[in-house]
């Protein structure tokens, strides 16, 4: 089972109880007490529950968590469309920084076949990444976040800047005209580094994220060439990225 049906199933086992506990995720998915984890902290992010102690509640307004629900019922086709399009832009031979968002972690998985050096600070990523034949893996070492299995800290920027990469896959949380935001300082200073790196920078991000912002800016639109995204955003942000040389890619129709 995917994450995103196991997310979906736990909340609608919280819509009927109102409670659930890491040990009854556990059983019910038969997954680790870790993957229970990620489970709740990924809902909590999205705003669909509250964490508890050893599990997750119902947050106050339940109206929240039918929108979510909606949303995360396509959450898995977007992104998938999205990281599709993303691979059509690799060529053979490519230096290719990928970050450690769920976004990306889709592109990772139309890379498999493609000839490429691969550089990556998502565990994620290196394990789907590892089939593939053609590609030369360097998972850049650092302090483990153990929630969402990425590395970070100072050695991870220092080695990031050693390489010199033809494409960097960036995704982010939120998109104004201030620049490109993400929760987390550490994993946004690498963020930054891996753009600072690369000849050509490629965010995916699915349109929700245009006008969102949170805690750290790790990037100026003028520092990305191109956004994929799976619509086409209101007509302000069209406006914005064309102020700043940002070309807009649409996923849709891709198969």
């Amino acid at each position: 089972m995917y994450q995103e049906e196991r997310m979906l199933s736990i909340l609608e086992y919280l819509k009927k109880n109102e409670r659930i506990s890491v040990e009854q995720i556990c059983e019910r998915f038969e997954v680790s007490r870790d993957t229970a984890r990620r489970d709740l902290v990924r809902l909590e992010e999205e705003g669909a529950v509250t964490r508890t102690r050893g599990g997750a509640v119902l947050p106050q307004l339940r109206h929240e968590i039918k929108s979510y629900q909606d949303r995360l019922s396509l959450v898995s086709k977007e992104k998938h469309l999205i990281g599709q399009r993303a691979a059509e832009y690799i060529n053979p031979g490519d230096i290719v920084i990928l970050d450690a968002s769920t976004t990306v972690q889709a592109c990772a998985e139309y890379l498999i076949h493609k000839h490429a050096v691969i550089l990556t600070n998502s565990i994620h990523q290196a394990d789907i990444l590892s089939s593939g034949e053609h590609l030369d893996i360097h998972l850049l070492g650092g302090k483990l976040e153990k929630e969402h299995f990425f590395l970070y800290g100072s050695s991870v920027v220092e080695k990031v800047a050693s390489y010199n990469a033809d494409v960097a896959f960036i995704g982010v949380i939120g998109i104004t005209e201030q620049g490109l935001t993400i929760a987390h300082e550490e994993d946004g200073m690498v963020k930054r580094k891996m753009i600072e790196q690369a000849k050509h920078v490629i965010v995916l991000a699915d349109s929700s994220k245009f006008g969102q912002s949170e805690f750290f800016t790790f990037a100026k639109l003028d520092d990305v060439d191109v956004i994929i995204t799976d619509q086409l955003p209101e007509l302000v942000f069209q406006e914005m990225l064309h102020n700043h040389s940002v070309e807009i890619v649409i996923a849709e129709g891709t198969s």
